[in-house]
């Protein structure tokens, strides 16, 4: 095999579509990432990936309103922290804060559309690639032995592993992201609650707008509810055809 026919392979893989993964398989995959979310231990492991996407919707946020992105750390105990300078007010700022709770269940919908075509292989190496871009801004070591080990969990999957291990694993990632951009809303809440968040990105929008935190936490609530509902639809595209329901 010629490198030329080797790449023609290489890129027929990655944009190739694969099969319709059963209807159990989504239904199963939908149930493990909701045991995940639900329970303290499985919950306390898995939310490094969304703090990952916490920060990495900052961190996108703050580049795309011009903002200089100075770095981002992920601590042990699953908090993040993005560094930018700019405008400590104004849109851009506004933009950037706003961007994090809403990160990880966009990032889910994303993934959902991709698998609605089933690209699986393209979306588990548009994770890598984006958890790649995100490890040169990485300022901590267990930062980047998060971003490596995700990343290589990932690239690992999408190599070597089965068809249907990798739409196992990608259905799973893709519904965990969904589900799992709810539940640090209500933590967030809670926390609140009991003075422990006074610096939260809630009460920070709430000081650069005339609308209180509770109102911006309301609103992550809201939209990655409404994030979650779209992207159980489009996920549920096996279901419905294997119930007849669509041609």
């Amino acid at each position: 095999m010629t490198p030329i026919d080797g790449l023609g392979s290489l890129w027929d893989r990655l944009l190739g579509a694969q099969p319709d993964p059963p209807p159990w398989l989504v239904l199963a995959t939908a149930a493990v990432a909701l045991v995940v979310v639900s329970t303290r231990l499985p919950w306390r492991i898995a939310r490094n990936a969304i703090t990952i996407a916490h920060e990495g919707g900052h961190a996108l946020a703050a580049l795309l309103t011009g903002r200089r992105l100075h770095g981002i750390r992920l601590h042990s105990d699953t908090s993040g922290l993005t560094l930018s300078a700019g405008r400590p007010t104004g849109p851009g700022m506004i933009l950037t804060l706003l961007a994090g709770y809403v990160a990880p269940p966009l990032i889910g919908l994303a993934g959902a559309w991709l698998l609605g075509g089933n690209r699986i292989t393209l979306l588990l190496w548009v994770a890598v690639a984006l958890l790649l871009a995100m490890l040169v801004m990485v300022r901590n070591a267990f930062g980047v032995v998060s971003l490596v080990v995700t990343g290589g969990l990932v690239l690992g999957v999408s190599w070597y592993a089965s068809p249907q291990v990798q739409a196992a694993f990608a259905y799973t990632g893709v519904w965990f992201l969904l589900l799992g951009g709810v539940r640090p809303v209500v933590e967030l809440q809670r926390l609140r609650g009991r003075g422990r968040m006074p610096a939260s990105d809630a009460d920070q929008l709430a000081g650069l707008t005339p609308f209180p935190a509770f109102l911006w936490v309301t609103f992550f609530a809201l939209a990655n509810l409404a994030t979650l509902l779209v992207g159980a639809v489009l996920l549920g595209g096996p279901l419905l055809a294997g119930a007849n329901l669509i041609p």
